[in-house]
C-alpha cells in the first residue's frame, strides 16, 4: 500500500519570513538580480499553467519565471509590459520539504533557477 507524505504545515506567515530567510542568503550577483523581479507566492500553480506547461501535478512546479528576459530586453520594447515576476509555490514546496532548513534552502534553489530564466537560461542550461 502506497505512503502518501504528509505536507510540511506552517503558516503563511512564517513561509514569508522563511522565503525572506532564503532571499537574504542569496549570493550578491543572485540578490541583484532578484531587485530587478517581483517574488510572489501562490498556493499552487493554477490550471491554466499546469495546462501550458503539459504537467498532470502542481507538484512537478516549485516556481515560475514570467516576463521578458534581460538578454531579450531592448529600449525599442513596447510599452506596457509587465515586469518580470517570480511565482513560489508554497503548496508544492511544502509537500516536498520536511523541514525549515529544506524549505529555506529548496527556495534559494528555486529563486536561483527561476532567476536564471531571467537572464536567459534555458533549462537544460541552468548550472544544476
Amino acid at each position: 500500500m502506497p505512503r502518501f507524505r504528509q505536507s510540511l504545515t506552517v503558516s503563511p506567515q512564517e513561509f514569508d519570513h522563511w522565503i525572506h530567510e532564503a532571499l537574504a542568503g542569496l549570493p550578491a550577483p543572485f540578490a541583484a538580480l532578484a531587485g530587478e523581479v517581483s517574488i510572489v507566492v501562490e498556493d499552487e500553480p493554477s490550471a491554466n499553467v499546469l495546462q501550458e506547461f503539459e504537467l498532470e501535478s502542481g507538484d512537478d512546479l516549485l516556481g515560475l519565471y514570467q516576463g521578458v528576459s534581460i538578454d531579450e530586453t531592448s529600449f525599442f520594447q513596447p510599452a506596457g509590459e509587465l515586469p518580470a515576476r517570480i511565482a513560489l509555490y508554497r503548496g508544492p514546496i511544502l509537500r516536498l520539504c520536511r523541514t525549515r532548513s529544506d524549505v529555506i534552502q529548496e527556495v534559494r534553489d528555486t529563486v536561483v533557477h527561476e532567476l536564471g530564466h531571467h537572464v536567459g537560461l534555458e533549462d537544460e542550461d541552468m548550472p544544476y
